[in-house]
């Protein structure tokens, strides 16, 4: 219940804050246009508080469906303008400004993002070096040769210094022609090169939550090594000694130590059978699950701390005020190209249309990241901007990018499009936002029952 809350709350500010972004683009560069704005609202619906200001009275009201917003200027298309206002309203202005203000939404929503990575940049990322964990026998990873803890220092032509930059990479190389080109470096910093070759099942490792069990390899996370026994503990109790590694608790493999934690904390006071390796050799034992009491839940408790040093696969990335300002800039090039060709490649059926996902689904990601912190939330915040940026400049007529093909025509022509071929064309893009807005939904739905 708690983190559905959380979900939601999550959800709505994240929403509202993009459109308040995105609408104010428009807002602000209208008025720099000469514009009259009569209406800036965050949501849809019933206003919930309305309030005027400004020489033109302009309204500004948050409605009661956070699911979006809009700015309303005066145009001489919806009925008569008052002679004092004749050449402020937005299709008595230019072409060129009409599509400047089109194109602000997206252009702040891009600049929101800009802005974001760089405040995540200059107060520095915790960032896991990406590196290759468990590997799965006659898997693809393993047809190439990776090795555990092998550090992925480069994906093709480029460099890769964290999860995000390497991910975008092996999936651009994926989907291009099935193969995944990797600069390897060892602990000893020997470096290789090796290409993961999946050919015709490239759409499939795009489908969410497929790749790195389709590639047959983890991302290498810290092993559940036993450092430190708590004294009186379960673990203690049934002969688990310091260095033990922790493969498996009632069947459940255990691939980290957040693993672990996962799988401990939700047996409180449950037999299970644990499996772990002792010096090469692998081993089980039974026992029953401790528990403890944390913010009024019982959770389970195995009685042991982590050993692992993760000193040289975890560092705090962090650039200058300037240095910033330039890593924001290509994370964000970076990330837009990167949704383009995914989109793209949607249509071609070269990625899985499983990737398209809805309110549930962005909440339920929405509240992960708050929970994780403020440099989350804000990651995602960034993340969501872009694609936000991008969608809107489709050219569907509902959307920025459909009206601004629709002011092209009309530059090219002289004259702008008949009423009724803007009506059919608003049609056809009501119904392809419905239609893309409810396959959205079925994967939502899809993903929560498996």
């Amino acid at each position: 219940m708690v983190d559905a809350v959380t979900s939601l709350v999550a959800f709505v500010v994240a929403i509202s804050v993009l459109v308040a972004v995105h609408e104010f683009g428009h807002y602000i560069v209208g008025r720099w246009a000469g514009m009259k704005v009569l209406r800036f609202s965050i949501g849809f619906g019933k206003p919930i508080y309305t309030w005027t200001r400004g020489e033109d009275r302009t309204e500004y009201c948050i409605a009661a469906i956070p699911l979006g917003g809009y700015v309303r200027f005066l145009d001489g298309r919806e009925g008569p303008v008052d002679p004092a206002d004749e050449g402020r309203a937005f299709d008595h202005r230019p072409i060129a400004a009409r599509i400047a203000v089109l194109l602000a939404g997206p252009a702040f929503n891009f600049l929101f993002a800009v802005i974001a990575y760089w405040a995540l940049f200059i107060g520095g990322i915790p960032t896991m070096v990406p590196a290759v964990g468990d590997i799965d026998p006659d898997s693809y990873a393993a047809r190439a040769g990776l090795e555990y803890g092998d550090r992925i220092v480069g994906v093709g032509e480029v460099e890769t210094a964290d999860w995000e930059s390497t991910l975008v990479a092996m999936l651009g190389h994926m989907v291009a022609d099935g193969r995944i080109p990797l600069t390897l470096e060892t602990e000893q910093g020997r470096q290789r090169r090796a290409t993961i070759v999946v050919g015709e099942d490239a759409a499939r490792l795009t489908e969410p939550g497929i790749l790195f069990d389709g590639l047959g390899f983890q991302p290498w996370q810290p092993p559940a090594v036993i450092g430190e026994l708590v004294e009186d503990g379960a673990a203690l109790r049934a002969g688990l000694t310091i260095g033990d590694r922790i493969t498996a608790v009632d069947g459940e493999p255990v691939r980290s130590y957040s693993d672990l934690i996962q799988a401990v904390s939700t047996r409180a006071g449950k037999p299970v059978t644990v499996d772990f390796v002792r010096a090469g050799a692998a081993r089980s034992v039974d026992l029953v699950i401790g528990e403890q009491e944390v913010d009024g839940e019982v959770r389970g408790l195995l009685g042991v701390r982590n050993a692992s040093d993760v000193g040289s696969y975890y560092y705090l990335r962090k650039f200058g005020p300037l240095d910033s300002v330039a890593a924001a800039l290509q994370r964000t090039w970076a990330s837009t190209v990167f949704t383009v060709r995914m989109l793209g490649r949607m249509l071609t059926g070269d990625v899985s249309v499983k990737n398209i996902s809805g309110p549930i689904n962005i909440a339920q990601f929405a509240g992960d990241s708050a929970q994780r912190g403020v440099s989350e939330f804000l990651g995602f915040l960034a993340i969501i901007s872009i694609s936000l940026g991008v969608l809107n400049l489709l050219p569907v007529p509902v959307l920025d990018g459909g009206q601004i093909v629709f002011q092209t025509i009309e530059l090219l022509k002289g004259s702008p499009m008949s009423e009724r071929s803007q009506i059919i064309g608003q049609q056809v893009g009501v119904m392809a936002l419905i239609l893309l807005m409810s396959f959205a939904f079925y994967n939502d739905i899809a993903r929560i029952f498996g």
